[in-house]
């Protein structure tokens, strides 16, 4: 083990007693071993002191220039998951994807210089993320999501079960994997709620239903109950819990039969859309969606387009609220 490994080792001990989530122990393992293999092959750096700003400026042109999925921490993964296989193989890699990278190693740096003291200066003091390109999410509209709907088959068990999440995901802006892992405990029919924890941060927050998916969701409870014993609210047709790429698929491939591109977080950025257009306030969406401030929800969501802005404007034109 190098002393690189060694650092990565103990700061992922550190961050597992912080309670991060699985996802975020995960993107930091794999970048930190990624930056330690550039390192070591492009400048036999073995050791965490021996990093400086140089080679981290290095790296980022080394991360626009090589590629998706040309580099693997494992030579045996590519066994397993043929990554030369994949449509997007060699593309660019994104703008946002390299600032996670250096977001990630930002983190790693902070902690060897102020949680441990092994570095006596941070290599990272200098460096500015890339700065995301924004795209406009694109806004579905009530005929292209009506047209999905249709194409799940409600007469079997998983085909009804991924119409109900489907619905579920537009009208309450949850996450997939936090839908993916309710119990019907977590319901409040008389509330209009559903309790969700977070996976990002362990906290606590509700989310809330329709009268329209109220009844939805009573008429699969009712039908889930005679065909599963699962505890889980969206069990697979075993009985365990659906993981997130089937659901992804087969909501992939209802958009594909009608030409609409369309995955789990472009619900969720649906909902948020919908929500503000049809007056909803930014506290309160913050607060459906466990965001940390209105200004990280303001962030992601104030991409309206011109013609999304002009209708808003006639619902609150000043001269056309006046008898003037």
């Amino acid at each position: 083990m190098t002393d690189f490994e060694f650092h990565i080792d103990n700061f992922m001990l550190f961050c597992s007693s912080k309670n991060l989530s699985r996802k975020t122990l995960a993107s930091y393992e794999q970048t930190l071993k990624l930056f330690a293999l550039f390192l070591k092959e492009s400048f036999s750096i073995e050791e965490v002191k021996k990093v400086q700003t140089g080679h981290i400026r290095q790296y980022i042109k080394y991360l626009r220039e090589r590629g998706k999925y040309t580099v693997v921490n494992k030579e045996e993964s590519k066994k397993i998951n043929y990554p030369n296989n994949r449509s997007d193989f060699k593309k660019d890699i994104s703008t946002t994807t390299i600032a996670n990278y250096i977001r990630n190693i930002k983190v790693f740096f902070n902690y060897l210089y102020h949680a441990e003291r092994e570095i006596p200066k941070n290599p990272m003091d200098s460096i500015e993320n890339p700065k995301p390109e924004r795209k406009v999410k694109k806004t579905l509209t009530p005929d292209e999501i009506k047209r999905v709907f249709k194409q799940f088959d409600t007469s079997t068990f998983h085909g009804y079960r991924n119409y109900v999440i489907t619905r579920l995901l537009l009208d309450t802006g949850m996450r997939i994997g936090e839908c993916l892992a309710l119990f019907p405990e977590h319901i409040d029919f008389q509330h209009k709620s559903i309790l969700i924890t977070n996976p990002k941060n362990r906290q606590e927050r509700y989310v809330y239903f329709s009268f329209k998916l109220a009844n939805d969701l009573k008429q699969w409870m009712k039908y889930k109950d005679r065909y599963s014993e699962s505890p889980f609210l969206f069990p697979t047709t075993r009985g365990t819990q659906l993981e997130i790429r089937n659901y992804e698929r087969a909501l992939r491939q209802a958009g594909e039969q009608v030409g609409v591109k369309i995955f789990p977080h472009q619900l969720r950025n649906n909902f948020a859309k919908y929500y503000i257009l049809n007056n909803g306030d930014w506290f309160s969406l913050c607060r459906i969606l466990g965001h940390s401030s209105v200004e990280v929800t303001q962030k992601a969501y104030l991409d309206f387009t011109d013609e999304e802005i002009g209708k808003k404007y006639q619902k609150h034109s000043p001269l056309a609220h006046m008898e003037v």
